[in-house]
């Protein structure tokens, strides 16, 4: 309780402070930029219908919540930052095949600008794929008509520049605000979200239910203190620095390297969900086609996918699973570790400088990886399991978004305590 209100204190300070204040507000400004463009409706659509389609698929439904309710009200902002996450997919996947591209992630700060750059290019085609997928499902299920070339043509370009939107908007909140901005961008839809679930599922309470209730909040209070848990874990790897006294005797300072146990934060998931939805909404399509062996094919994998059957969550979990090692790859990369510590005459005790330092780095690194990793693949899949268990299926997100929010929440602490040690260093 101590540590809550200290906690609390701190930030009550760290609002004093004209830097951290003005990052907040522009921040805040932006959130509501944000659900102000998420509220604008693309024209043609019977949002009444789109509604009830996305009550009927879960999927869908969850979709709908990591957008911020943008799908349902069909908004230009209906795509949210699927196709820049899409985007973001591609460029780690090529970095791994491409050697053009291997070389610029190397580039230090021009590299990852290239690539930034690069990755905003392919975001917009890539929205307009999915617009007109969007546009295909949903003429098929008669929730819009036929459009002309012109309006539908229109339609592509307006959701198109409702993504790019949203894009240059978490570029500004990285810049000027708090955090990182894509990731504030998710957290907002989200948490803009939890009360419409909040009413829906008060509406349809009766006695079981209510026990059923009680369950859920039972695991999502067990659920937030392990996500906590797991994010702030980290393994302390002893590290030693060579010095020399004045005397000419050497010595040595001891720190300590942290590996997290989840290196790689949120992003798993939302690459995986990026990829998940794939057969889903390939379904769908196909499913509203006329030939009826497409159309046949359509329906078996939209059954083959649905979230409770163990085929999607067997898919999620082990996608989820080779993301978390992957993308800790990216962020955390031994070689690089290991030459920064020879640079700077540190060393692992009893371990040689060099490819002995790089291995037992990888050795510790793998091993620290695949906890987090099983533990993001249970989270994936676990709203699938909460909901056939408590019968509540109002509550979409689950664990998911839940990590998400709590990542976003540390996120922004660890921002600010930064911000403020920055002030307190430029002002001695």
């Amino acid at each position: 309780m101590k540590k809550w209100s200290e906690k609390v204190k701190f930030f009550g300070e760290a609002l004093k402070i004209p830097q951290v204040r003005k990052r907040v507000w522009f921040t805040a400004a932006v959130f509501l930029l944000y659900r102000f463009i998420a509220h604008l409706p693309v024209p043609g659509v019977d949002l009444s219908l789109l509604k009830q389609f996305f009550s009927q698929n879960q999927i869908l439904s969850l979709l709908d919540v990591f957008s911020g309710g943008t799908l349902a009200n069909f908004s230009i902002a209906a795509l949210g930052l699927g196709p820049f996450i899409t985007a973001s997919v591609v460029f780690q996947l090529l970095g791994m095949v491409w050697p053009k591209i291997e070389e610029l992630m190397k580039e230090g700060e021009y590299g990852r600008a290239k690539i930034n750059l690069y990755t905003r290019i392919l975001t917009v085609p890539l929205a307009m794929i999915q617009a007109v997928s969007m546009y295909t499902i949903l003429r098929s299920q008669a929730i819009i008509g036929e459009l002309p070339l012109m309006v539908l043509a229109s339609m592509v370009l307006v959701m198109t520049t409702g993504t790019v939107i949203l894009v240059f908007l978490g570029d500004l909140i990285s810049e000027f605000g708090i955090g990182n901005g894509t990731s504030l961008i998710i957290f907002a839809g989200i948490v803009s979200r939890y009360p419409v679930n909040i009413f829906q599922t008060a509406s349809i309470l009766d006695s079981q239910k209510i026990f059923n209730l009680l369950v859920f909040l039972a695991l999502s209070v067990f659920l937030i203190s392990g996500i906590v848990m797991v994010e702030e874990a980290a393994m302390r790897l002893p590290i030693l620095y060579a010095r020399r006294s004045g005397g000419g005797s050497t010595g040595a300072s001891r720190t300590y390297l942290p590996i997290k146990v989840n290196n790689a934060g949120v992003m798993p998931i939302i690459f995986a969900l990026s990829l998940v939805f794939l057969p889903s909404f390939a379904g769908k399509f196909l499913a509203g086609l006329s030939n009826p062996l497409l159309s046949n094919i359509g329906n078996f994998v939209n059954n083959l996918f649905r979230p409770e059957t163990l085929i999607y969550g067997l898919t999620y979990f082990v996608v989820v699973v080779v993301f978390t090692f992957f993308y800790t790859n990216v962020v955390f990369k031994p070689d690089e570790v290991s030459e920064e510590l020879r640079k700077g005459g540190a060393f692992i005790p009893g371990i040689r400088p060099g490819i002995s330092t790089k291995n037992r780095l990888s050795w510790y690194l793998y091993r620290v990886t695949a906890i987090g990793a099983v533990f993001l693949g249970i989270i994936a899949v676990l709203p699938s399991l909460v909901q056939q268990i408590t019968r509540i299926s109002t509550i979409t997100l689950g664990g998911t978004g839940v990590l998400i929010v709590i990542s976003v929440v540390l996120e922004i602490s660890r921002s600010v305590e930064n911000l403020v040690q920055t002030y307190r260093y430029e002002s001695f």
